[in-house]
């Protein structure tokens, strides 16, 4: 579902990935961890091409994502292309990114009615059997300013579903949430891997990483420092970095 290859990205004189490789198979959860600045959201940000790339290549699903080969080199594609393409790729922020003048039920049918011309029956129909997917049926005609954070993140993860997106990425997605309401969240993410959902998540929640993910990616410095299953490399890391990393936040 995704091969990024030598992915290397600069801001100005700062590199903040050196040549990050990972593949992720359709299915598999990944989990990206690591201290603050080590590039793990820039990278994230890479795979739907929120962020351009200054060396390799990043494919989802066989498609380049944000660009074409054209002979030996590639080319950006232009803004509605690349939007089109970001279709299949859904997007958890860490600060939930809703619409406020909006009700959640409009939030989640924004994007099918507007983009990919879903009727609006359809939508709402779709729109109502997220909600209740994910525990929120009831908040339908509730405006994002009524909810609380967890509410919030929960449906930031509808509206992404109601895309119908190939994979999903989760930026930190409890980070900004009280501690008594990450669980609600976290629940919600279990069960959509359980469904079989390729996802790949930036998270500091060592417990869901240990528990959900297929493999857990330790970055540090920009670059991929260990890599494996979660009883590797969180219960048993070899790498001197990733067992500081540990240490700090166990």
């Amino acid at each position: 579902m995704v091969e990024a290859l030598g992915v290397e990205k600069w801001y100005g004189s700062l590199q903040i990935l050196k040549g990050i490789d990972l593949v992720v198979r359709p299915g598999e959860v990944v989990c990206l961890i690591g201290p603050s600045g080590s590039g793990k959201t820039t990278f994230l940000r890479c795979l739907n091409h929120l962020e351009t790339i200054d060396s390799g290549q990043i494919l989802i699903d066989g498609d380049y994502i944000g660009y074409r080969r054209s002979e030996d080199h590639l080319q950006e594609l232009g803004p509605r292309e690349i939007c089109k393409r970001r279709e299949q790729i859904g997007m958890v922020f860490q600060h939930f990114n809703l619409f406020p003048h909006m009700t959640v039920l409009e939030n989640l049918i924004e994007a099918p009615t507007g983009v990919m011309k879903v009727p609006v029956k359809s939508a709402k129909e779709q729109a109502l059997s997220l909600l209740k997917r994910v525990g929120l049926a009831e908040k339908a005609h509730a405006y994002p300013g009524d909810l609380s954070g967890g509410q919030k993140q929960r449906v930031a993860i509808a509206r992404a579903l109601a895309m119908k997106p190939k994979m999903m990425l989760f930026d930190e997605p409890t980070s900004a949430l009280d501690p008594e309401l990450v669980g609600e969240v976290l629940a919600v993410m279990n069960d959509l891997a359980a469904t079989g959902m390729t996802m790949v998540v930036v998270t500091h929640e060592m417990g869901f990483a240990r528990q959900v993910a297929d493999r857990v990616v330790f970055m540090a410095d920009g670059a991929v420092i260990e890599s494996g299953p979660p009883s590797q490399v969180i219960d048993n890391p070899q790498n001197k970095r990733t067992i500081e990393f540990l240490k700090a936040v166990l």
